[in-house]
């Protein structure tokens, strides 16, 4: 038994047979929020485009990957445990990496290389909950198996999450910062 367990509010939320009384929405558990683009991206995103890739001159944007002038951007994963619990909340972003990394990186993607370990990256996403954070250094780190890598900040609150975990109300405040406020679905049945 995980000590959020004994939280009526995570129950609820994690209770797909569970209508919500004021609205009848049903929750079965985390989810996570992703961003399409790097923030600093200028052109169509792709939702907006209703497409798989945006492509403007020499800039192009892909589900994965992300080239706009001479800046390199790898779509990642950002994990942030939830205390309390097995469950991973994952924030999809982006990292801005040199363009040798980004190479290096298509090759290992492409199972031309197997000796990509990461690399440095720039976290290039506003996160909801970790607004006042400046550009956050990270590092890079390969996923298995087809999977997208990971992102690991450097220092600084968000680097402390990824370490220590979030709260099942901070996993809350980060939905309602993001225009997805559930918490007041979970409060009564």
């Amino acid at each position: 038994m995980n000590l959020l367990d004994l939280d009526a509010r995570w129950k609820r939320f994690n209770d797909e047979s569970r209508t919500c009384p004021c609205c009848d929405r049903q929750f079965n558990g985390v989810f996570d929020i992703g961003f399409d683009h790097p923030d600093t991206w200028p052109h169509a995103s792709l939702r907006d485009a209703g497409a798989d890739e945006v492509v403007v001159g020499d800039d192009k944007l892909g589900t994965d990957l992300c080239r706009h002038g001479e800046y390199r951007y790898i779509r990642c994963v950002l994990p942030l445990p939830i205390r309390g619990s097995d469950e991973v909340f994952n924030f999809g972003v982006w990292g801005s990496v040199h363009p040798d990394s980004f190479y290096a990186y298509i090759d290992y993607a492409m199972g031309e290389n197997d000796g990509f370990e990461g690399c440095f990256a720039w976290l290039m996403n506003t996160l909801p909950g970790f607004e006042d954070e400046d550009t956050v250094p990270c590092n890079l780190i390969p996923g298995e198996d087809g999977m997208r890598p990971s992102l690991f900040a450097q220092e600084g609150a968000l680097a402390e999450a990824q370490k220590n975990g979030i709260s099942f109300d901070d996993l809350l405040d980060i939905y309602a910062a993001s225009g997805n406020d559930i918490r007041p679905h979970l409060s009564a049945d």
